[in-house]
């Protein structure tokens, strides 16, 4: 746990104040709420990232930790259309992106429970701050567009890590952890 409060103060004195997240979108249908992750790269690199780092745990965290990331980004979806100010979000969810990332580049390992609570906390954060970018109107239907969307992202995740292990070896699934990290990199730079 440490480890990861390291990462994300360092990645968040990287982070500058205009990301990507800027604004209201159109929120009316499931259609919009599915379409709504694959408009900025941070939530897609976060989850594809639990979807591997969960690949390498292996076991229950196959299951448990892209639950955990879901129920949580939920929940801070729906923090954020209820009103509640989070603090550091850029900063946060960029960070996720570098620590996961790095979690699987150098085969991190974390009790099942561990996993849990930092996948979830990151996906809080990703979730709050897809919440403050929508109206008020019909926010179920774009919420459950939103969720199918992550729960494909993972499926992603999953199976490129399943797929890059069973082919070539835990190399190439720690190899696709330091393309994350340095795709939070990048998008931290400004480089995309």
């Amino acid at each position: 746990m440490r480890l990861v409060l390291v990462c994300v103060a360092l990645t968040a004195a990287l982070v500058s104040p205009a990301l990507a997240h800027t604004g209201l979108q159109q929120t009316n249908s499931l259609a919009s709420g599915f379409a709504h992750p694959f408009n900025g790269p941070d939530h897609i690199l976060a989850i594809i990232a639990v979807g591997l780092w969960s690949v390498l745990a292996g076991g229950c965290a196959l299951w448990v930790w892209p639950i955990a990331f879901l129920a949580t980004m939920l929940a801070g979806f729906a923090a954020a259309t209820l009103g509640l100010q989070v603090p550091f979000l850029e900063p946060v969810i960029w960070s996720s992106i570098v620590v996961l990332g790095f979690f699987v580049a150098f085969a991190v390992k974390a009790p099942l429970w561990s996993g849990a609570a930092i996948t979830g906390l990151f996906a809080f954060f990703h979730g709050h701050a897809h919440g403050t970018e929508v109206l008020a109107a019909n926010l179920v239907p774009f919420a459950a567009g939103f969720a199918l969307a992550t729960v494909g992202l993972h499926a992603v995740g999953i199976g490129l890590g399943v797929l890059a292990e069973r082919s070539i070896g835990k190399v190439a699934l720690r190899t696709m952890g330091g393309l994350v990290t340095f795709g939070g990199v990048a998008l931290i730079a400004g480089w995309t």
